[in-house]
Order: C-alpha cells, then sequence, then structure tokens
C-alpha cells in the first residue's frame, strides 16, 4: 500500500493523508553520491563571474553582468567542514569558463592566457581542487579546454591539454572520476568554441575524445554530452542533443544534462517569485529530464542519467535563489529526479553567486545548505513508491533511511499558501519541519529553531521533534522529513 487520501476530509485540514511505511514498495535506488555539487572553473582560477544584484529598487544592467572575482579559497576550514558534512558527494569543476581554459604545466604562471585560450588555471590552483576533494570526500569530475588553442591547423580537438592535466593529478596520487568533453556543446556559439563550431564538429571532437580517454585514462567515466537548452519538441535554436549524439555516435558511460528553471535577469530572464511555489514551476525539472531521456532511450539506451548542472535560475541565479523560497524546488527536485531513477544531481554551486548554497563571502550556509544536510542525513539510496499525488499542494516522496535498518524517511512538502495537510501515521516518527519567518529571507528554522552555525563555528545538532501514532499536521508552506525507525520495511533491511 503505498500513500493515499482517505475518504473523509478533515474539518481541519484539507484532507487527511495515511501512510504505511513498512509496506511501502522499493522502486529503484541512486548513487551514493546523489547529492553532489559545482564549483565553477572560473572560481578555482579566479576571474570575471556574475556580478551581484544592485540594492533592492535598482534595475540590473545587463551589460554590466559580471565582476571580477579572485580565486576562491578551497582550503578555508568551514568550506571544508560544510562540504565534509555532505559526503560522499562529486565536485564538478567545469562550467562556461572551462572550455577557454589554458592548464599551465609549469611553475611559472603565464601574466596573460596564450593565443586560443581565455583564462589560465596554475599547478598550484589545481592541487587545491585535489586537496579539496580529498578533505570532503568528493570524487573529482571535470571538462577540458576545446576553445581555438586547444586545436591542430585543421580545427581538431587536441589532448594535449588535457593529458596535462590528467598526468599532473596522477602524479598527486589522484584521479579524475569522470569527465566530459566540453560544457554545453549545445550552446557551443557562446561557450568558447571556434566559430562556426557545429554537431558534424563535435561529433569528430567527441571520437577522438574518447579513444584518449579509453587509452589514457580508461577507469575515468566518460559523461556527456551535458547538454542545456534543448526545446521539448527538439526544435530549438542552435545545436541540438539530437543532432549532438547522432553525430558523435555511442560511446558515454553516464549520459549528462543540464536544468535551469528559467535564466535570471543578468540575462534577461524575470525575477518572479511569485511562481516559486506553483506546481508548473515545479515540474519543469520533470519536463526536461522527459526530453534527455527520451533521447537517452534513443542513442545511448540504457546508460545512467546525471544532471550535471541544476539550479532555480541560471546566470547566477534570482535575487530570491539564496532564501528559503528556493528551498522548496530544491528538495521537490531531488525527491522527483530521485524517484525517476536519475543517479547523480549536481547543484550549482557551492559557493558562488545567488544560487550557492553557502554564501560566497562568508561560506555561511543558506537554507538550501540545511535542507541538503537533512537529506544527505535522512533520505537513503533505495527509493520507496510513495504513490501518486497525495493531496492538491502536498507532494510526498519515500527512501530508505541511510543508517537504521528498516527505518524509512518520508519528504513531505507542503507548496499550499494557505491549507495545512494531515498525514496518519500507524506509529512514532521523528520529525524535522522546515519553515522561516519569511519565504525571501536568509534563514530557516528547524522545528522553530533558526539554523545557525554554533559558537565554534561548527555544525548545530540537527535535533528531531518525537510525534505518536496518529495525525501529524504539516502546516503551509513547510518542508518536513519524517523519519519511523520501527518501520521494519523488508527493502530496507
Amino acid at each position: 500500500m503505498g500513500l493515499a487520501a482517505t475518504a473523509a476530509a478533515s474539518a481541519a485540514y484539507a484532507g487527511d493523508i495515511s501512510v504505511a511505511p513498512g509496506e511501502l514498495k522499493a522502486i529503484g535506488s541512486i548513487d551514493p553520491r546523489f547529492q553532489s555539487y559545482n564549483i565553477e572553473m572560473v572560481e578555482v582560477t579566479g576571474g570575471r563571474f556574475w556580478r551581484p544584484y544592485p540594492r533592492a529598487g535598482r534595475a540590473f544592467d545587463q551589460r554590466d553582468r559580471y565582476s571580477l572575482r579572485t580565486p576562491i579559497n578551497l582550503s578555508n576550514r568551514r568550506l571544508r567542514m560544510l562540504a565534509a558534512a555532505l559526503a560522499p558527494a562529486y565536485v564538478r569543476v567545469s562550467g562556461t569558463w572551462a572550455n577557454a581554459t589554458f592548464f599551465n604545466d609549469a611553475e611559472t604562471v603565464p601574466a596573460k592566457p596564450p593565443a586560443g585560450f581565455n583564462s589560465v588555471l596554475s599547478r598550484d590552483q589545481w592541487h587545491g581542487v585535489i586537496d579539496f576533494a580529498r578533505a570532503v570526500d568528493a570524487e573529482i569530475v571535470t571538462s577540458f579546454a576545446i576553445s581555438p588553442g586547444s586545436r591542430d591547423g585543421d580545427g581538431v580537438w587536441k589532448p594535449d591539454q588535457a593529458q596535462r592535466l590528467l598526468d599532473f593529478t596522477h602524479s598527486l596520487g589522484s584521479h579524475i572520476a569522470a569527465a566530459e568533453l566540453m560544457n554545453e556543446p549545445t550552446l557551443a556559439a557562446t561557450n568558447g568554441a571556434p566559430s562556426g563550431y557545429d554537431a558534424k564538429a563535435y561529433g569528430r571532437d567527441f571520437r577522438v575524445f574518447r579513444e584518449w580517454m579509453q587509452r589514457a585514462a580508461p577507469q575515468t567515466l566518460i559523461v556527456g554530452p551535458g547538454s542545456a537548452g534543448d526545446a521539448p519538441s527538439s526544435s530549438g535554436p542552435g545545436i541540438t542533443t539530437r543532432d549532438l549524439l547522432a553525430a558523435s555516435g555511442p560511446g558515454v558511460d553516464r549520459f549528462s544534462y543540464h536544468h535551469y528553471n528559467t535564466v535570471s535577469p543578468r540575462c534577461g530572464g524575470r525575477d518572479d517569485p511569485a511562481q516559486a511555489l506553483s506546481e508548473e514551476w515545479l515540474a519543469r525539472t520533470d519536463v526536461t529530464l522527459a526530453t534527455y531521456r527520451s533521447l537517452r532511450d534513443a542513442f545511448e539506451p540504457g546508460k545512467p542519467i546525471w544532471l550535471t548542472e541544476t539550479a532555480d535560475t541560471a546566470c547566477g541565479g534570482s535575487r530570491w535563489d539564496k532564501s528559503f523560497l528556493d528551498t522548496f524546488r530544491y528538495v521537490d527536485q531531488l525527491g522527483r529526479l530521485a524517484k525517476a531513477g536519475v543517479q547523480v544531481v549536481m547543484h550549482n554551486t557551492l559557493a558562488a553567486s545567488d544560487y550557492g548554497l553557502l554564501d560566497e563571502g562568508t561560506f555561511r550556509p543558506r537554507p538550501n545548505y540545511w535542507a541538503a544536510l537533512l537529506w544527505h542525513r535522512l533520505m537513503g539510496t533505495i527509493v520507496l513508491d510513495a504513490g501518486a499525488a497525495a493531496a492538491p499542494g502536498l507532494h510526498l516522496y519515500a527512501h530508505c533511511h541511510p543508517a537504521m535498518r528498516g527505518a524509512v524517511s518520508v519528504l513531505a512538502v507542503n507548496i499550499s499558501r494557505r491549507t495545512p495537510h494531515a498525514l496518519t501515521a500507524p506509529g512514532p516518527a521523528e520529525r524535522y519541519t522546515l519553515d522561516a519567518a519569511r519565504l525571501q529571507g536568509a534563514s530557516v528554522r528547524l522545528n522553530g529553531k533558526t539554523l545557525a552555525l554554533n559558537a565554534g563555528d561548527e555544525l548545530p545538532r540537527l535535533a528531531p521533534r518525537a510525534t505518536q501514532a496518529g495525525a501529524i499536521r504539516l502546516a503551509p508552506e513547510t518542508i518536513t522529513f519524517l523519519v519511523f525507525p520501527n518501520a521494519a520495511n523488508p527493502a530496507c533491511q
């Protein structure tokens, strides 16, 4: 038996929903590093990244969308502590800027990048990435330069730069777990690729990449194509993923794509928080997955799907992406994609711009980080069938608990702005409810207590509230994790 509405509606709630956690059936599993994150290559090298928004009430000038950033301090104690709390994970060091980044395999760093590149990655900076990954139990995922400087006289991609990065990584006793040829080939015209780059050129380059990878790093997963921007009809402008896959032929180990619900005002989008709790907004992740799943089925059948870059809003995030309002989208997306069988979801970013899990200046947690931490601690790799939509405005997801045998964790997301719901449980549960005094505020409460690092700059104890068998009230605009330690679910043994 799944989750289902009872026949009679309660006078106090929109409807009573019952759950039998011990009887929920397993429907799949996810990678232990399912919940992962990006650190943009431009964060590592330093450079021009998305400019912070001006003060409230002032318009954003799209002609001046970037500002100069110094390299991220990957040795920062707080950053490492917070990243390690989400381990194990993948850390993807890529992004648009990686497509034209020169790896300088020498002690002396050039004053400017060589011709055909836009930025320089030093040995020390990449060493910092490796040290960070080791310290926080994160496997490295990356992509390589494909700009004019990485090509031979005929314009064909050469693996020279990629080989140097690989050799240096191995010299430090490390490895690259997975690699994409390039970031977002569907947007090659604005992504650092040579002028006129098309699907045929990508297919040629991918075959070179695949042959080199199989020879130089056979243990590294080949991931691709890492597309973004395809219309559901597959007839969008520019290079389509269908054309890329037809030109390259099969050969990936993991099928990857990118998804953002929209673009931020930095790139001409609208900053509209009113839609954040709508069914249409949250379902956009399903629409994009359906597009890429069909392409996976046609060209790379059976290959696991990775979402290697995602957030609410591309181009650095909207003004409210750092608030509790976006946390509904964040956890609901994790629930949807895990249920749909997506194996890895890499949030963009860990700690840069408005969509970062952490504030880029202080590395203090934002609301999405606290939700990520709860997901990590409570939602295991075995996905259970929570049934169809339980009630209008209430989304339910269920997993085996990652640590307690037989235990089940249920995630209840109430996106209703005014309507409470009641979840009837047959036994005791541990409750973790997130809410906020202001949806667009920077703070979040757990069971009524504001979450923050403690005086010792460590994570606070995330204490549950005990509930007994019977009706559990789910207030409007709340996110609740319920752990049923005595479920004795056979799938969770």
